[in-house]
């Protein structure tokens, strides 16, 4: 259950981000040749902290080079894949996902 200083730093995020004053974690991968934004976060502190889980999903997926910075940003995509030249929203997902 949300206590009222969740909701209060949740709506003071959204403010951040939207300022482009949010901190995100960006992770870039040599091999697949991908950045990820993962956050936003109110802190640096915040998103130090949420690195170590990232880092490790991304190591299980076989990626490798991976280097972390933590950043005040606005990213405009969550996932840019530059091996394939897309640019991914993982928030977006297909209407008609698996139809012909």
């Amino acid at each position: 259950m949300k206590t009222i200083w969740d909701n209060f730093k949740e709506s003071l995020i959204n403010t951040f981000h939207q300022l482009g004053l949010a901190w995100w974690v960006e992770i870039v991968t040599q091999n697949p040749r991908c950045t990820y934004y993962f956050g936003p976060f109110f802190t640096s502190a915040d998103a130090k902290v949420a690195i170590k889980g990232y880092v490790e999903d991304l190591e299980v997926e076989g990626a490798q080079g991976i280097v972390v910075n933590v950043k005040r940003c606005k990213p405009g995509n969550l996932t840019i894949a530059e091996d394939l030249g897309e640019r991914i929203d993982l928030k977006v997902k297909p209407a008609f996902g698996g139809q012909i």
